[in-house]
């Protein structure tokens, strides 16, 4: 039998209590792992960024088509594709009356991304040095930009796509969503633009703005009297498909 202190952080009925432990879970999402990566960001690089690095490097100057193919996949889904896909997802949803919904997808991607950025500029830590570099990239190296952006983009949309899909449907959208961060994150690695560690930080901090996000999205809905939805499996807003199918 669940103790009243577990029961009350778990049940749906319990609005305050359910909102805290998820304000909690996104606490530590960017507390305990995030803090670790930045500390092996602001030392000197371990062992296991510089062996990864050095062994994708060989291969890619071993696989010149296979590297050609990275270059274009990192360049499809990179930061602007994402920001693209959201904003006219975000007009699409004004237009069908769910403008509600357009504020959270552009303020996640917006603030992520800022804060992203926030971070390379106060932790410059630099980019991998390798010999005979396959591609380059500006700035600094912490957190991989491309790999927060793509955790952010491809999280909001499947979150607003989720009312509308089956229960397949919506397992089929997870695991693209995860393929393509994964995938994103392996590019910015082979290619040798970014540290393992930078790519690690990119997913935790993509992860917790859009869990954060999210929770002050489902607190919202709750204060207004909104039944208690499940994000990851409804998605963001589950009216919002009644609400879109009644302007129809």
């Amino acid at each position: 039998m669940r103790s009243p202190w577990l029961r009350a952080r778990v049940d749906r009925d319990h609005g305050l209590g359910l909102r805290l432990t998820i304000a909690s879970l996104a606490v530590a999402l960017v507390a305990i792992p995030f803090t670790l990566l930045l500390l092996v960001a602001k030392m000197p690089v371990n062992g296991l960024d510089a062996q990864v690095a050095h062994e994708l490097h060989d291969y890619a100057l071993d696989h010149p088509a296979m590297t050609r193919l990275l270059i274009v996949w990192t360049d499809l889904f990179g930061p602007w594709s994402w920001r693209i896909a959201v904003i006219a997802f975000a007009v699409w949803l004004l237009y069908k009356g769910a403008p509600r919904l357009a504020l959270w997808a552009v303020t996640t991607v917006t603030v992520g991304g800022l804060l992203a950025l926030v971070l390379k500029i106060v932790i410059a830590r630099a980019r991998p040095h390798l010999p005979d570099p396959v591609a380059l990239a500006p700035g600094d190296s912490f957190p991989s930009g491309h790999t927060v952006n793509v955790t952010l983009g491809a999280g909001v949309i499947v979150l607003l796509l989720l009312p509308m899909l089956s229960r397949k449907g919506r397992r089929v959208a997870w695991a693209v969503a995860c393929f393509l961060v994964l995938s994103i994150g392996y590019t910015r690695i082979a290619l040798g633009v970014h540290w393992v560690s930078d790519v690690l930080a990119g997913i935790v901090l993509g992860a917790a703005v859009l869990a954060a996000t999210t929770a002050g999205f489902e607190t919202w809905r709750r204060e207004r009297g909104r039944r208690p939805a499940s994000p990851l499996t409804e998605g963001v807003e589950p009216e919002s498909v009644k609400v879109t199918h009644d302007r129809k």
